[in-house]
């Protein structure tokens, strides 16, 4: 047995998604759970509680060249995520601090407590060029800890105090917490929020995303939001074949109901140490369509189970991908979803108060 397969203790975990502790592709020191007859020993416990951890960063813009994703720079406050979601393509982040993309990547989070000061530096910087800033990308803004340390909160009110247009995609109905925010960026043309549906399916919502808002609260947010007049839209992403993927007309009905105006997808992505969770947790709750759902994903992957390249990482490639675009265009148009959203304004920008000296 391998040392991989000895840290795979493959069973659920109450309130967790991935079922064992896979260790990273970095991983120096070999560990191997061992019960010694006493109790657990080193095997996951059935709870295993959120650890908060001050992250000592001294940056906070990351900047993206990425050609199919939307935005160039981007904010998250948090490394690792409480909701869970054992699809997060996030999660092998977690390897390069020495910790498993598995249970330590939604049980150790990393927090980054001076953003706001680091976004205030950052936005003062000479020659800082003004840019929508996109909140969520990696790890959601919104999970569970955000109650309590606001520190997404604390961000907004930065680039609210300077004009600075941003988006927000997350899965929690907390962030109408920040309507107060929010709404009035958004009546200047600042501001838009997405809200991540995955499923219509509460069973499967809180097996694959344990700790996200089920999905009657975020259609419910969609609703709030645009009753308050900012823009909304949905993400039907990861589309997982055999899984969810047979949802995606239905997830966008409901979503224009609420008030969506906007909608994206993206098929189920498995870079490195997901590939191995995925799939260990679909055996684990599905293993009477397990097969069928990975062969369906190689049909769509080239034959493998993941596809790094651009232009078909989000969306795969073959038959089956191009009826799921067509599908996904057709009831777009049917719903009156717009596929282009305007440019959020940046003309507004205001250079925060410090260091930076003007010439009269």
């Amino acid at each position: 047995m391998s040392h991989e397969d000895l840290l795979r203790v493959v069973r659920p975990v109450r309130g967790r998604g991935a079922v064992s502790n896979l260790p990273g592709r970095f991983e120096r020191r070999p560990v191997e759970p061992f019960d010694d007859g006493w109790g657990a020993g080193d095997l996951p416990v059935d709870r295993p509680a959120t650890e908060a951890i001050p992250d000592a960063c001294r940056t906070i813009l990351t900047g993206n060249d990425s050609p199919d994703v939307p935005f160039d720079v981007s904010i998250n406050p948090y490394k690792g995520c409480e909701h869970g979601c054992i699809y997060c393509f996030a999660r092998p982040t977690h390897a390069y601090l020495d910790l498993s993309p598995g249970l330590d990547f939604e049980t150790k989070i990393f927090t980054k407590l001076q953003a706001p000061e680091l976004l205030r530096k950052a936005l003062r910087k000479k020659g800082y060029r003004c840019s929508p800033i996109a909140l969520g990308t990696n790890t959601d803004p919104y999970q569970p800890l955000e109650r309590r340390l606001e520190i997404t909160r604390r961000v907004l009110e930065v680039l609210r105090d300077h004009r600075h247009p941003f988006s927000i995609v997350t899965k929690s109905a907390l962030v109408l917490r920040d309507l107060d925010i929010i709404a009035p960026m958004a009546a200047a043309g600042m501001a838009r929020v997405y809200l991540s549906v995955t499923t219509l399916d509460r069973t499967l919502a809180r097996r694959m995303e344990p700790r996200a808002a089920a999905p009657p609260r975020r259609l419910a947010a969609i609703a709030t939001l645009a009753q308050a007049g900012v823009p909304a839209g949905v993400m039907a992403s990861p589309l997982i074949p055999g899984l969810n993927e047979h949802e995606l007309e239905r997830i966008l009905a409901a979503a224009t109901a609420a008030g969506a105006t906007s909608a994206a997808y993206l098929l189920l992505r498995l870079p490195h140490e997901v590939r191995v969770l995925f799939e260990d947790w679909l055996r684990t709750h599905y293993p009477d369509r397990a097969d069928k759902v990975l062969n369906a994903l190689r049909e769509m992957r080239g034959g493998g189970l993941n596809d790094p390249r651009y232009g078909s990482r989000m969306t795969g490639e073959g038959e089956r991908a191009r009826l799921l675009r067509r599908r996904f265009e057709l009831v777009c148009r049917r719903l009156g979803l717009e596929r282009e959203r305007p440019r959020l304004d940046t003309t507004a920008f205001r250079v925060p108060a410090g260091d930076q000296r003007r010439l009269f």
